[in-house]
């Protein structure tokens, strides 16, 4: 990634875009709406983000496409979710919007396709998971997630985050920026939230969508996701379009920023820019 300063870099960007609250069925979503004109693109994080770790996407696209980024609030499942989002999307006049997203964000968006495919009108599942059968037997999922002490699951996290801060590991300046995340710009509650939703998940329903517009992302070098998880996904949703990164990390829309807004353009069929994917139903960069 070279040397880069990713949370001044997002300050900036969050400064002069903060999210604003939307109460949908009795849940507090974080928003970020930008672009008044184009394509409608909604963007739905993992984990360990908020709606402005899109924001190098977001200040990409926005003078050419309508971007609804979202936060997650701390209660639901994903069938609750996925009908906040219906309401959010059809109140921002986003209908045939292409949904994003990244992780655990991707399992919803896979459900919310699946299960609204009137209003939806395309999804790029990236560095998810087709099933979340066993993750209840892995940690964090594995814990008591409403009552084991919040300091041991950011604990978890840290774990693995302060590894990557070593002066030669290539992702480095992103494990500072997920580290504030983890240490509480995600709050307690928020966060066992996020936990909890994956770990409950319902099996995803057959998707609706056509196949061409079916889009999937991933990273060779995902810690998170393994070579077998991923070809699960694509096997599932037979996509019209693979896009891998050979190295980017499980969070290539901050480590390839260029690179994923390049796809985005392609998905939401605007013009190329500086970067251009290969051709082929799998593209490799």
């Amino acid at each position: 990634m070279g040397e880069r300063d990713l949370i001044a870099e997002r300050g900036k960007f969050t400064a002069l875009h903060p999210e604003t609250h939307h109460l949908v069925n009795g849940r507090d979503w974080g928003v970020i709406r930008m672009g008044h004109s184009g394509p409608a693109l909604v963007l739905i994080p993992g984990t360990l983000g908020r709606a402005d770790i899109f924001w190098q996407q977001i200040a990409a696209l926005s003078s050419e496409a309508r971007i609804l980024a979202v936060s997650y609030p701390a209660s639901g499942g994903i069938a609750d979710w996925a009908t906040d989002l219906t309401q959010l999307i059809a109140d921002a006049g986003m209908q045939g919007a292409t949904v994003l997203g990244s992780s655990l964000g991707g399992y919803l968006a896979q459900y919310l396709t699946a299960t609204e495919p009137a209003l939806c009108g395309g999804l790029v599942a990236a560095n998810t998971l087709a099933s979340v059968r066993g993750v209840d037997q892995v940690p964090p999922y594995a814990l008591d997630l409403a009552y084991t002490p919040i300091d041991e699951l950011r604990a978890g996290f840290e774990a693995g985050l302060t590894g990557w801060q070593t002066p030669d590991h290539p992702y480095r300046d992103l494990a500072s920026l997920l580290l504030q995340e983890v240490r509480g710009r995600i709050p307690e509650d928020e966060l066992r939230a996020r936990l909890q939703v994956l770990k409950t998940a319902p099996d995803l329903p057959a998707q609706s969508l056509p196949r061409d517009r079916i889009f999937t992302v991933q990273s060779d070098d995902d810690h998170l996701i393994s070579p077998p998880m991923r070809e699960s996904l694509r096997a599932a949703l037979d996509p019209v379009r693979a896009y891998r990164f050979r190295a980017a990390s499980h969070f290539p829309y901050v480590t390839r920023p260029d690179a994923y807004t390049a796809l985005l353009r392609g998905v939401l069929g605007l013009p190329a820019g500086q970067t251009i994917w290969p051709a082929g139903e799998e593209s490799l960069i």
